[in-house]
């Protein structure tokens, strides 16, 4: 049986364990800010958006692109089509458009501030490809004629 005094040690320990592994975090996650307070660590200010673009400048359907963007001191922020954003200082995602979509990111400040930015990402199609036996069965019968008109 432990003693009264190992007991609170024990329990101390424990609680300065889970306060240290809630202080370790991943280098890439985000910490939450409720909307309406305003982090202690960022200066009171303007809006900003400090990023906003894709991996890539054009894809094929069915490949995916990053979608990054970085805001400072913002309240809110919507990506158009999509709904799902929050403040953040780097914060990058997939996507997967199907078509040529226009990206539209809105920023609003605790100040009320607004600010916005834009990028359109290209989604190419690939021409429709001949299957190889329908392409050999066109080169026979064209060389096939060929040769008929230079035998007569």
């Amino acid at each position: 049986m432990l003693s009264r005094f190992a007991r609170i040690f024990l329990a101390v320990s424990l609680l300065v364990a889970l306060w240290g592994l809630s202080l370790a975090r991943h280098p890439d996650a985000e910490v939450w800010v409720h909307p309406w307070v305003h982090p202690w660590d960022t200066e009171p200010g303007p809006v900003r958006i400090l990023r906003f673009d894709a991996s890539v400048g054009t894809l094929v359907p069915g490949q995916t692109a990053q979608l990054c963007y970085s805001v400072e001191n913002a309240r809110v922020v919507r990506i158009s089509p999509m709904q799902s954003a929050w403040p953040a200082q780097s914060r990058c995602f997939d996507v997967v458009p199907e078509h040529t979509t226009h990206y539209t990111l809105l920023a609003e400040g605790f100040d009320g501030t607004v600010a916005t930015r834009s990028f359109t990402l290209s989604v190419l199609r690939l021409p429709a490809t001949v299957p190889s036996g329908l392409q050999y069965a066109v080169r026979r019968r064209i060389t096939t004629r060929t040769q008929s008109r230079a035998n007569s």
